[in-house]
């Protein structure tokens, strides 16, 4: 093979590729999941985001662009996250829909009185009943299947690539519904770097 067929550019090329397949088939399956994904996040009073590896990164991601928005966001697991409470929600992003500590979590948010959005590659997952709320599923490889069929790339990258994508869709919409432009949102932006 030459670097036309491994190179970055290459690569480069079959990511995006990937990742536009993905995300309008997130688009074209289920449009009032998203639309409730988008209101349930505007009207909770706190947004806690949780996920492990990559996919609590993307999530980590989300918060801080929803921080930008105003909204109170916290990331679990974060040593100044408070109790989750009644009316709440709780965003999660596990592809397998079966992470342990995150299946965990959402029990105890549903437990509580709170709301739980999901994003996943299984719909049928523990996760996905938890999150009567909302799911978002996403149509990529686990990280445990190698077939290639679903994604070329290694290891659940393109369900945690979507997250990221899903994530700053969110915010984005929420951004226009806000009427806030750039300037205001800028003082939001952390000053101790």
């Amino acid at each position: 093979m030459d670097v036309m067929e491994v190179g970055l550019g290459h690569s480069l090329g079959l990511v995006a590729n990937e990742v536009g397949a993905v995300l309008d088939s997130v688009i074209r399956t289920d449009p009032v999941a998203l639309a409730r994904v988008s209101d349930l996040v505007a009207e909770a009073p706190r947004v806690f985001v949780l996920g492990a590896g990559r996919s609590g990164l993307a999530l980590r991601m989300t918060a801080m662009r929803l921080m930008h928005l105003g909204l109170e966001v916290h990331v679990v697991g974060e040593t100044t996250t408070p109790a989750i409470a009644r009316d709440d929600l709780l965003v999660v992003a596990s592809g397998s829909g079966t992470t342990s500590g995150i299946v965990r979590a959402a029990e105890t948010a549903v437990s509580v009185g709170a709301k739980v959005v999901a994003i996943t590659t299984d719909a049928t997952s523990p996760l996905a009943e938890l999150s009567g709320s909302a799911t978002v599923v996403v149509p990529a490889a686990g990280k445990l299947d190698r077939s290639g069929a679903a994604s070329a790339q290694y290891a659940g990258s393109l369900f945690e690539q979507a997250v990221v994508l899903i994530g700053d869709a969110l915010f984005h919409a929420l951004w226009a519904r806000s009427g806030q432009d750039a300037d205001d949102l800028w003082p939001r932006h952390s000053n101790l770097e």
